[in-house]
Order: structure tokens, then C-alpha cells, then sequence
């Protein structure tokens, strides 16, 4: 076993990977930009050398900066994660050149498999089906799209040095399809450096399925059975559970074979996944088609570590170091079922745009642990409260992990951690996770990648927490606060108490653009009442630390949590309809002159570049018409006209920085 390790990643994965080398006695080295200098995975190792700027390019992606920081604080290995340099044959390489063990496949088989065209091919050769379409080198944009209708529309194009959803575009009509490959490939250059594609036949009602497969370096190679991913936004995976559910044994034992196969064609060595696609056959079993390999750890690893109880980065470590794999095919166990939720900073209700701000609270369910393999619930995250999230990487928070003795325990058991998660400060899809976790789909594993849009009136369009409900846990709050502001003088108490009468308090809030309003009276017999219009409610509340309080609001009683951010509250009440809100104190004649002309402003929807704009200076556009292109957080997003009107003025260029909420153009009437 190593001695030490660095860690060329950052974020969860660099906490999950320190915490395995913790428990096996293994030190660290961590690697940072400017930017987490005093990041979470910082903190989590011994050591940590600062390797540049805050871009990724400037910093984790530069491996000449990590490699000189390995041999400085002699670590003998490097561990690359996911993303950044995991895949980078260049970058395997030079470790190997320099003396340093990489943990992961050897750099040919990561050349084999990086290539999506090349890798596809590959598999043709050895028999493993595959989706109908166009796999070659020349990538002319007007043979691509006779290749399109070649094959028969709707098409997917795809990076083919892509992955995690990253330069994908599902094309419906040949008239699209020349800007859908533009933008692709747009994307495929800046998050991989090549933009080069493939097209193929967009399979109907697929699923992603996945098999976890482990060689070691004398010859061995295991699969770790299969997960299922169908559910996604944006070709980016949001939920993940093992095992698929409704795959038989034999086709089970198939795919296994075939991932098996897959990997000992390249001469594998280290933890790898096979991607497979699948489709509902007659007989109520699936046809699978090979889709890609990705030649490192997966996000969504811990639900494969938790079925049979194993830890995969150990395993890792372990045949890096040159040991044999710890067990042969017959002995890994299946055992129960386990769930991933991606905690994510961003708006569903925005078309799941990404968020960026501070965690003012990040709350997790109780006896959670975290980047431990061996329990669970389990959270792995690299943030911590009072962090923020940044525009330069990723929106993920967390990943939230449990199981259950069967699916539906480890559905009840997600169910009531994402309840019990709690994060202020910045949009989040946590109230999104539990709408999905309650669908009629996800519960009957009626399962596909088109699970979000085929559910969206139940997943977009739920029930919101009652205006009564919002109203009594800020009123609650603000009592507690004016509590422990109190001192001993009676004269400064402002308990509500009066000589004659009672006091009113005037709740004057909003909750997104609807206006809330209540009054609390707290009577002189020292009751109170909470007025909603002409609805009168007994009102009571008792503080049980940490944001909890216990309320009863008319003859309803529930458990609250709710957090003051500023002049912002979010409301946590999950035994109740809707299960959150989130509001802040509303000054009608502020919040008129804030929203003043908005209408016919473009802005930015977070820091980013523009890369595209659609527009000249002078054109007439349509309200929902693409106007421009911006990247940020690794995505790119198309920017639509607020209105109709006429471009009067581009204010930034092609390649231009842009600050949240800067005006992109100026639109007059037309």
C-alpha cells in the first residue's frame, strides 16, 4: 500500500478519496486553485500545494503543476477522481514517465475507450450490439447531416470525447439540425478539447443502465453488478439506484459479461464503467446497446459500494499498489437496494439553471455520515456551511445516499432525508428531488431519460405550502429572535404584553412575486391569533433550538424548521403539503421601482462568457427568440427575448466576462 497519495481533484471526490486513505493509514495531498484556497477538500488532507488560478484550465487541468507536486511532497500516486485529468491519456502517461503511479487504467486503454467513435468501434469488432449510426472520423457538417437522415430522425449528437451530458443534443427536424451541431460542438471543444462527433438514432423510452466493472493488473476482472441512471435533466443524471429495477438475472448476467468482455478487450486495469442504453423488449425484459466506457470512478459510485458493502476507492488503492482484486466474481454479494440524490445548485423552475451564493445553512438528516463507504445515510460533499458555490466548476452541493432492504424501504428512507436536508441561501433542487422520489413513475419504477418531461405536470406544478403554514413559522422565528435579544429589564421586553389590550404585529412578506400577508395579535390573557384575511387561527409556538420550533396553528399541529437569512426565511415543514417555502419580508413601493422596466432587459443569469450572439444591432425579434449563448458552470445556456422588440444596442462582444445580471443588450419597442 502507498504511503502517500495526491489527489489531483477537488470537492466531494477529493473528500471521499481522503477519507478511504484516512481509514487505510494512507497520507494526502491536496491541490487547489486560488479560488479553494479554503475549500473543504483543503482541510480533509495533510498536505496541500496550490497549482493556479480559478479557471480548471489554470489550475486542475494543468498536470504539469500537478505532477511537480507529487514529486515535491513525495507522494507515489496520484488519484485523479472524476472529471479534469481522470480520462487524459497524456496526463497518465506523464505520471508513469515520471516515476508516479496513477491510479487508474493504463494510459492505452484510456486512448481505447476516450475516443467514443473509436471505442464504439472497438466493440463492433468484439460483438457488442450497438445503437444505429454514424461513428466515423470525418465530421464535414454536411455529411453529418445526410447521416442524420440516413439513420431516421429524432437523432442524438454527441461528443465523442464527452461525457456527464456535456456536448449532447437530441434533434427532432432536419432544419435544426445544423445549429444543434454548432452548439455541440461548442461545448464539446471548451469542456474536452476536441469537438469532434458522432450522430445516432435517439432510442425511444431508453434507459441508462450501467455496469461497475474491476480489473486488476494479474488478469483478474469482476463486474460489481449494474446501476440504473435513466433519470436525468439536460443528459445529466439526477437520480441513480442498484439495482436496475425489472432486469432479470439473465440479462443481468449478460450485461455483466459484456462489461466484463469490454474491459479485458483494452487491457484494463482499476475501477471502470460500461454505459449501456436499453429499451423495453416484448417479452417485458430489455435490449441493451453498448454506449460508451468511462475510464475512472463514476458520481454515482457509493450506490454500487453500498449493495454489496464494499468501499471502491480501497479497492483502488489497493490493485494501484499492485495486490490482486480482494474478491473473485461468485463472491460479491447483492444485497437490498440503495439510491442517489444529486444535490445540485440550481432552478428547476428556471429549466434547471445553474445558481451560485452562499450556503447560509446546509442542514443533513440526523446520524448521517459522511465519505464513510461502510454507512449509511451517507452525504459526500465538498462544501460545507457558510461556503460558497462558485461560477468556475460544477453545481453540485451533495450526494445524498441511502439503503434499504428492498426499494421501496430505500424509497421511504430518501424520502425522509430529503426532508430532513436543509439548504439556505441559494436555489436548490432538493424540493424537486422529493417531487420526483413521490411520482407515480419513479415509484413504480416506470422508468426512463425522459422521466422529467413525461412527468411534468406532477414534478413542476405540486402543491405549495399553505400561506397560513409560511405565515406561522416566520412569526415564529421572529419571536424567538426577539426572545433572546431580551435582556432582564422588563421595560425592554417586547413579549407583547399591554397594560389594556393586546399587541398586532403586521407580517408583511412575499413569496417569489405573490404578496403574503397576516397579522400576528397576541392577546392580553397571553394567547395569540394569527390573522389571514378574515380567517382567525389560535397561534402558538415553543422553540426547540436550532431552528425548530414546535406550532400549532388552529387545530393543526406540526414541526417547523426555519432559518433567517437577511430579510429571507425558508420554511421547512415536511409533514405538510408543499414541505417548504421560501419568502422575505415585501415592501410593496421598493419592490415596484426594483421591477421597474425589467421587461425588456436581457441579463445575465450568472457570472459567464458569451459565446454566441444570435443577433445583430438593428433586428427585429420575437418574444422566446434565441437572442445569445452564454457558458458558465461548464454549460452552455441560450438566452431568449423577454418580449418582441428591436435590438437597439449590443453591449457585450463574443469572448466578453459578464457579472450576474449584466445587461446583455438593449431592446426597444417595436
Amino acid at each position: 500500500m502507498f504511503s502517500k497519495i495526491l489527489i489531483a481533484n477537488r470537492g466531494e471526490i477529493a473528500c471521499r478519496v481522503a477519507a478511504t486513505a484516512r481509514r487505510l493509514g494512507v497520507r494526502t495531498v491536496a491541490v487547489y486553485s486560488d479560488a479553494d484556497a479554503d475549500a473543504r477538500h483543503v482541510r480533509a488532507c495533510d498536505e496541500a500545494v496550490h497549482v493556479g488560478g480559478n479557471a480548471p484550465r489554470e489550475s486542475y487541468l494543468q498536470w504539469q503543476h500537478i505532477i511537480d507536486a507529487a514529486k515535491a511532497t513525495g507522494a507515489r500516486a496520484i488519484h485523479p477522481g472524476y472529471g479534469f485529468l481522470s480520462e487524459n491519456e497524456d496526463f497518465a502517461q506523464a505520471c508513469a514517465d515520471h516515476g508516479l503511479v496513477f491510479i487508474g487504467p493504463p494510459a492505452s486503454a484510456i486512448a481505447a475507450m476516450g475516443s467514443k467513435s473509436a471505442a464504439k468501434a472497438l466493440m463492433e469488432k468484439a460483438g457488442v450490439p450497438l445503437v444505429p449510426g454514424y461513428h466515423g472520423a470525418d465530421n464535414d457538417p454536411a455529411l453529418l447531416a445526410r447521416q442524420a437522415l440516413r439513420i431516421g430522425y429524432p437523432v442524438l449528437i454527441k461528443a465523442s470525447a464527452g461525457g456527464g451530458g456535456k456536448g449532447m443534443r437530441k434533434v427532432e427536424r432536419p432544419e435544426d439540425f445544423a445549429a444543434a451541431l454548432a452548439s455541440c460542438q461548442r461545448e464539446a471543444a471548451a469542456s474536452f478539447g476536441s469537438d469532434h462527433v458522432l450522430v445516432e438514432r435517439y432510442v425511444t423510452r431508453p434507459r441508462h443502465i450501467e455496469i461497475q466493472v474491476f480489473a486488476d493488473a494479474h488478469g483478474h476482472c469482476v463486474h460489481l453488478n449494474e446501476r440504473d441512471c435513466s433519470v436525468q435533466r439536460r443528459h445529466q443524471k439526477v437520480l441513480e439506484e442498484s439495482p436496475a429495477p425489472g432486469l432479470s438475472a439473465a440479462r443481468r448476467a449478460e450485461m455483466g459479461a459484456a462489461a466484463v468482455a469490454a474491459a479485458q478487450a483494452v487491457g484494463y486495469v482499476g475501477a471502470g464503467t460500461v454505459e449501456f442504453i436499453a429499451e423495453p423488449e416484448g417479452d417485458g425484459d430489455i435490449r441493451f446497446y453498448f454506449m460508451e466506457m468511462n475510464t475512472r470512478l463514476q458520481v454515482e459510485h457509493p450506490v454500487t459500494e453500498a449493495v454489496p458493502g464494499l468501499d471502491l476507492v480501497e479497492w483502488q488503492l489497493r490493485v494501484a499498489s499492485g495486490e490482486p482484486l480482494p474478491l473473485a466474481q461468485d463472491q460479491i454479494p447483492m444485497r437490498g437496494h440503495a439510491i442517489e440524490a444529486r444535490i445540485c445548485a440550481e432552478n428547476p423552475d428556471a429549466g434547471f439553471l445553474p445558481a451560485t451564493g452562499t450556503l447560509h445553512v446546509a442542514r443533513w438528516p440526523a446520524h448521517v455520515s459522511f465519505e464513510r463507504a461502510d454507512a449509511l445515510p451517507r452525504v459526500d460533499s465538498g462544501v460545507r456551511e457558510g461556503d460558497a458555490i462558485s461560477p468556475h466548476y460544477g453545481s453540485m452541493i451533495a450526494k445524498l445516499i441511502v439503503w434499504g432492504e428492498d426499494r421501496h424501504q430505500a424509497l421511504a428512507r430518501l424520502a425522509a432525508a430529503l426532508a430532513q436536508t436543509h439548504i439556505v441561501g441559494l436555489a436548490t433542487n432538493v424540493a424537486f428531488l422529493q417531487r420526483v422520489v413521490a411520482s407515480r413513475a419513479f415509484a413504480t419504477a416506470d422508468l426512463d431519460t425522459a422521466l422529467i418531461e413525461r412527468e411534468r405536470p406532477a414534478l413542476f406544478e405540486g402543491p405549495v405550502l399553505p400561506a397560513g403554514w409560511a405565515a406561522a413559522g416566520v412569526a415564529a422565528r421572529q419571536l424567538a429572535d426577539e426572545a433572546a435579544q431580551e435582556g432582564a429589564d422588563p421595560w425592554s421586553r417586547r413579549a407583547g404584553w399591554r397594560l389594556a389590550g393586546g399587541a398586532r404585529r403586521r407580517l408583511v412578506l412575499a413569496r417569489g412575486d405573490e404578496p403574503l400577508q397576516a397579522v400576528l395579535e397576541r392577546r392580553h390573557d397571553g394567547g395569540a391569533v394569527l390573522e389571514l384575511g378574515a380567517e382567525r387561527l389560535p397561534f402558538s409556538s415553543r422553540s426547540l433550538g436550532e431552528g425548530r420550533f414546535d406550532v400549532v396553528l388552529g387545530d393543526q399541529r406540526a414541526l417547523l424548521a426555519v432559518y433567517r437569512v437577511g430579510e429571507r426565511y425558508a420554511v421547512f415543514a415536511p409533514t405538510l403539503p408543499g414541505g417548504s417555502a421560501l419568502l422575505h419580508e415585501h415592501d410593496p413601493l421598493v419592490h415596484a421601482a426594483d421591477g421597474a422596466g425589467e421587461g425588456g432587459r436581457l441579463t445575465a443569469p450568472m457570472p459567464g462568457k458569451v459565446i454566441s450572439l444570435l443577433v445583430a444591432a438593428g433586428a427585429a425579434v420575437t418574444k422566446g427568440q434565441p437572442l445569445a449563448v452564454m457558458e458558465a458552470m461548464k454549460m452552455e445556456h441560450t438566452l431568449a427575448a423577454p418580449r418582441d422588440g428591436r435590438v437597439a444596442e449590443l453591449l457585450y462582444a463574443v469572448g466578453d466576462q459578464v457579472a450576474e445580471g449584466a445587461e446583455l443588450l438593449r431592446l426597444d419597442k417595436a
